[in-house]
C-alpha cells in the first residue's frame, strides 16, 4: 500500500444548531470535546439528526486518497454492532483495504457528534467508545513495514492503549505521517507532542492555531522558523490565507479559493491532508501537493459531512 491511515473510527452523527445551543451547553466553537456515554445520550437527546456518515479524522484522509485512485488501508477498531457494520462498509464501498477484523465488544462503536452553526464552523463532541481502545494488538507491523507513508492522527494519544498503538506504528514506518488534530488535543498533549514533532515523524500537518499553541509561537514567521529549524516537511493551514509547506528551508505557499459556498468545514483538515498526501506519494512538486491538498478542502467544504460526493 500507498499509505496505512491508523486511527479512530468513529460515525459522524451531523447536527445543525444555532451559537445559543453551544453557550448552553458550554461547549467551546471549532473544538473536538470528549464525552462519556452518560454525557453523550444526554446531548443526542437535544439535537434534530441531519445525516450519519463513517468517519474519523484519518479515515477521512484515506478514503480522499482511495477516491484519488490510491492503494490505502486503514486500521480502526470498531464494535461488532449496527454502527459498527455500517462503518466497515462505508470504508469498502470507498476501495480502502479495512484491516481490522470486529469482535462483539461491550463497548459501543465511537460516535461524534458534530454541531454546524450558521457560520458552517463545527464543533465536536467525541464519545470514543470502543474506537479509543486500539491497542498495540490491533497493528500489525507487517502492513505497517509494507507502506511507504503511515498516517496518524494526534487524536490517538488521548487514550493509554491508543497511544502504545501510536508509537508502535512509528516504531515499524518507513515514513510517518501526523495531525495535530485539535487545539485542545494540542494543549493536553503539548511536551509529548513537541517531541514527536521534532524528532519521530517525517510530514505534519497543522493548523495555524494548533502549530502556535504547540511552540508558543506568536505569528506565523513564528511557525515558519520552528519548521526550517526541526528540517521536516510541515504543512501549515491557515483558512482564508491559504496553505504553507516549510521543507528544505524553503517556504511554499498556496492561495485559498475564492467565492466558495460554505457548507459545513467539517474534514477541510482532513481532505486538505488526503491531497497533499497524494502529491507526495505521486512525487509531485510541493506546490502541486499544496493545491491538489486546497482544491480537496474547498471542496469538501461546500457540502455536509467529511466524504467528497459524486466524485
Amino acid at each position: 500500500m500507498k499509505i496505512l491511515g491508523i486511527g479512530n473510527a468513529i460515525v459522524d452523527v451531523l447536527c445543525k444548531v444555532d451559537d445559543k445551543f453551544l453557550l448552553k451547553n458550554n461547549l467551546v466553537k471549532s473544538t473536538m470535546k470528549l464525552l462519556d456515554e452518560k454525557e453523550f445520550r444526554n446531548l443526542i437527546q437535544k439535537l434534530v439528526i441531519q445525516e450519519t456518515i463513517s468517519g474519523g479524522s484519518v479515515a477521512n484522509s484515506i478514503v480522499g486518497l482511495s477516491q484519488l485512485g490510491n492503494e490505502v488501508g486503514f486500521i480502526g477498531k470498531v464494535n461488532k454492532d449496527d454502527l459498527g457494520e455500517k462503518y466497515e462498509h462505508g470504508l469498502r464501498k470507498e476501495k480502502v483495504n479495512y484491516m481490522y477484523t470486529k469482535k462483539k465488544e461491550i463497548t459501543p462503536t465511537g460516535t461524534c457528534l458534530i454541531l454546524i452553526t450558521p457560520d458552517s464552523e463545527r464543533t465536536m463532541c467525541t464519545f470514543l467508545g470502543i474506537a479509543g481502545k486500539i491497542s498495540e494488538k490491533d497493528v500489525n507491523e507487517e502492513m505497517v513495514k509494507q507502506s511507504e507513508i503511515t498516517f496518524l492522527e494526534g487524536y490517538l494519544w488521548d487514550e493509554v492503549d491508543a497511544k502504545n498503538a501510536f508509537v508502535k506504528a512509528i516504531n515499524y514506518s518507513n515514513k510517518v505521517a501526523m495531525s495535530l488534530s485539535d487545539l485542545f488535543c494540542v494543549e493536553r498533549h503539548k511536551k509529548e507532542f513537541l517531541e514527536l514533532v521534532k524528532n519521530r515523524l517525517d510530514i505534519v500537518f497543522a493548523n495555524e492555531q494548533e502549530i502556535l499553541s504547540l511552540i508558543d509561537g506568536s505569528s506565523i514567521k513564528d511557525a515558519i522558523n520552528f519548521s526550517k529549524e526541526i528540517n521536516k516537511n510541515v504543512i501549515i493551514t491557515r483558512g482564508a490565507e491559504g496553505a504553507i509547506a516549510v521543507k528544505d528551508n524553503k517556504v511554499f505557499k498556496c492561495e485559498a479559493k475564492n467565492n466558495l459556498n460554505l457548507v459545513d468545514l467539517t474534514g477541510a483538515g482532513d481532505l486538505f491532508a488526503s491531497g497533499y498526501l497524494h502529491g507526495i506519494i505521486n512525487n509531485l512538486s510541493l506546490e502541486q501537493s499544496l493545491d491538489y491538498g486546497t482544491n480537496l478542502s474547498s471542496k469538501i467544504i461546500q457540502q455536509m459531512g467529511a466524504r467528497i460526493k459524486n466524485n
